[in-house]
This record gives structure tokens, C-alpha cells and sequence, in this order.
């Protein structure tokens, strides 16, 4: 075993690739997030939580994040840092979810970034990023897991303060030495939103667990949460920007006896989550879930579903996508963004015109009503999340990227 600054990792044969007389064990990581176990919500925090352990096998790993005391993962230490609580006064409250997150940035200046490489994930981290690189000189990564100004529905959660979190996210990227986009699409979009050269900006997609995700006999969630036996699931954040009211607006074109199933945790806003619910409300073949499902109980729902709906107006990656697939369920989502690189259209589902209820609702019961060609997607979608998207070799790339930065 070799030891770093971190923590104890494995000795593996890229230790001894030199960077600057370091080997690959020497190296170590400081990563500033928002979201970290077990407070996640989204797919960055989900890509963090797997990125942060592929990395402890091969080098030192820090984790920065926001929120109380939490157990650390095995190589991975853990540091987190709540806001001020000056911040609980703050007389326009859509104000606070961008002076906060600034808060926690400053918090987490505190204590000095020892390791070679910092490197931040979303919006809410960019400013401590941004400090970090200023005060302690370490080379500066940010990963892109969605961009502000593709985000204008965000003004209804964030009132003014939307053009706050924008700016903070155009300092972070601007200020980087290397750009992590999830995507292909998500590159270009980001060279069309900052002042930022081509060559900074490297594509890295995210990734999946193969072991913990993939198909389970065990079917305990859906009679726990009352489900029927055919249901088409949804999963993510009841947001506009995934896509919710149209496959509610596709459920008169959808057959009476399957559920749509609804696993809607973490509304952006209240008025969101409302008119969520008064729209459900409106069809008995809709159940509503309004909580953040445990992950071993969404694995069976995954597998069990008929159908797996992503619907999203706008998805720089689409990770649950990744997370249907592995269960060997078929996908019918928005052919847009990074969802383009990971579902095969016509082969392990249907992608779709981002908000057209009609052709949701076409792709959907074309599957329902072909059990075998639903079957065949299904485990070509297993197939291909094997061959292309493991989180060990996600973790490398980054790794290289990390030896690039400090060699600059």
C-alpha cells in the first residue's frame, strides 16, 4: 500500500508515471462541491460521490462540501462547512440561495488548500475555486454539469439573484485551467457562453456503478410505495427544466392500466411544486412520489419498470438515463443535450423532441405495446453502459487531466 496525503490508496502500476519528479501516488485533489452523501439531490452530486472513491484508489482525495459532519468514504477525507448565519436574515429569500452558497465559499477558505489540484463542481463552489487559486496557487479544474445561461427558468427560483449565480459560474470558468464538460454538446455550449480557448475544455462523461446498478429480482419498493405492476417511471427534481408537465400532458395519450410513475423529489420552487402536484392530482394512473427514493429502492424500480421516461428541455449529461440502462430498462427521453451520447436512438430507446407531448406519449407506447422490442433495448442499453461509461475509468481520465494541470 502506498500512502498519500489523503489517505491510504492502492498502489497501482500509473503510480509511477512522473509529473514534476511526483508520481501519480504523491498527487492529491481538493474537490468543492455542494452536494456529497448523503446530502444529494441531482446527478452532480451522484457523479462526485463515485468520482471522489474511483479517485481514492489511485490518489489523495480531499472533498470540500457544503452542509454538516458526515462519515468519510474509505481514502477520502472530508471536510464540510455550513453558511453564515446571517444568511437565515436575509430579507429577499430567492436572494439567499446564491449569497449562501457565497458564504460557504468563503468558509471554505479557512483552511489552506494543501493539495495539487483544485477542482470544483457546479456553480455553488465556483467562487471558492476561484479563491483557492488566488490565495493557495494550486491549478484550478471546474466541471460543467449544466450552465447558467441555458437556465433562464432559473429567475423564477432565484429572483435578481439569478444574474448573481451566472456571474459566479462565468468567474469560475474563465479562471480555470482546464474545463470539464460532461458532454460533447455541453462543450460546445460552453465555448458559446464564456471567453474560454477551445483547448482548456476537455470532454468527460459521467459514469455508472456496474456492480450496484443493474437488474434485481427483488421487487419490495413497488408494493412498498403502491405501484402497479405496469408502470412507465420518471426520475429527477421537479423542475421545468426536467421536462415533468409533458409527460404529465402525455398521460391522456397513455394507456389506462400503466402507471406513471413519478419519483419527483426537491422542487426548484414551491409554485413548481404545486402546480406539480395539482396536475398529478388530476389522473388516477398517477402516482406521485414526493421524496428522494433510496437508492437501493429506485435500483428495483429501474428494473421493474416498463419503460423508463426522461423528458428533459435541457440535460447537459442525463445521468439517470445511465441508471435505467444498467437496470436493462428501455429509455424514451429528449433527444437533446448529452443525452444524445449516452441513449441510441432506435437502439437502446426512442429520443424525442424536447417538449412534444405527442411524440412522448408515440415513443412510449411503442414500446408498451412491443414487449420484445422493449426487452432487446433494454439489454443493449446494459451493453453499452458496460462497454463505455465505468466510473474506474472515468476516474483515469480525470487523473490524466489532473497530471496535465500541474505539469503546466
Amino acid at each position: 500500500m502506498a500512502f498519500t496525503k489523503f489517505g491510504q490508496v492502492s498502489t497501482v502500476e500509473s503510480d509511477e508515471l512522473m509529473v514534476k519528479g511526483l508520481k501519480r501516488k504523491d498527487l492529491g485533489v481538493t474537490i468543492m462541491t455542494c452536494e456529497y452523501p448523503p446530502d444529494i439531490y441531482g446527478g452532480a452530486g451522484v457523479h462526485v460521490d463515485y468520482l471522489s472513491r474511483s479517485l481514492a484508489k489511485i490518489l489523495g482525495v480531499e472533498v470540500r462540501c457544503f452542509g454538516k459532519a458526515r462519515p468519510e468514504p474509505e481514502g477520502v477525507r472530508v471536510r464540510a462547512y455550513e453558511p453564515w448565519d446571517l444568511m437565515n436574515d436575509v430579507e429577499e429569500r430567492r436572494f439567499a440561495k446564491a449569497l449562501s452558497p457565497l458564504s460557504v465559499s468563503l468558509a471554505m477558505m479557512k483552511e489552506p488548500i494543501t493539495s495539487d489540484v483544485i477542482h470544483c463542481h457546479t456553480w455553488y463552489t465556483f467562487m471558492a475555486g476561484f479563491y483557492g487559486k488566488k490565495l493557495y496557487g494550486q491549478p484550478l479544474v471546474t466541471t460543467i454539469h449544466s450552465l447558467e445561461p441555458l437556465r433562464p427558468w432559473k429567475e423564477e427560483q432565484l429572483g435578481n439573484a439569478y444574474r448573481l449565480s451566472s456571474w459566479m459560474e462565468r468567474i469560475g470558468v474563465e479562471a480555470s485551467d482546464r474545463v470539464i464538460a460532461v458532454s460533447r454538446e455541453m462543450k460546445k455550449d460552453i465555448l458559446k457562453c464564456y471567453d474560454i480557448a477551445e483547448e482548456k475544455v476537455r470532454v468527460i462523461h459521467n459514469g455508472i456503478d456496474l456492480d450496484e446498478y443493474r437488474y434485481v429480482e427483488t421487487d419490495i419498493a413497488r408494493h412498498e410505495y403502491g405501484i402497479w405492476e405496469d408502470y412507465i417511471l420518471f426520475v429527477g427534481r421537479m423542475s421545468r427544466q426536467k421536462g415533468i408537465f409533458h409527460l404529465l400532458d402525455a398521460v391522456p395519450s397513455l394507456p389506462e392500466d400503466v402507471q406513471i410513475v413519478l419519483c419527483a423529489g426537491a422542487p426548484d420552487t414551491e409554485e413548481v411544486e404545486r402546480e406539480v402536484v395539482h396536475e398529478a392530482s388530476k389522473w388516477p394512473n398517477v402516482r406521485l412520489i414526493r421524496e428522494m427514493v433510496p437508492k437501493n429502492k429506485i435500483i428495483e424500480l429501474y428494473s421493474h419498470a416498463r419503460v423508463f421516461c426522461c423528458p428533459s428541455i435541457y440535460e447537459p449529461f442525463g445521468i439517470i438515463n445511465l441508471e435505467a440502462m444498467a437496470c436493462r430498462t428501455p429509455v424514451v427521453a429528449s433527444g437533446v443535450g448529452g443525452i444524445t451520447e449516452v441513449v441510441v436512438d432506435g437502439e437502446t430507446g426512442f429520443l424525442v423532441a424536447p417538449g412534444q407531448s405527442d411524440e412522448l406519449a408515440h415513443a412510449i407506447n411503442k414500446l408498451l405495446r412491443d414487449e420484445e422490442l422493449a426487452r432487446t433495448m433494454g439489454e443493449a442499453g446494459r451493453q453499452r453502459v458496460e462497454t463505455s461509461f465505468s466510473w474506474d475509468s472515468i476516474a483515469e481520465k480525470t487523473a490524466r487531466l489532473y497530471e496535465e494541470v500541474v505539469a503546466l
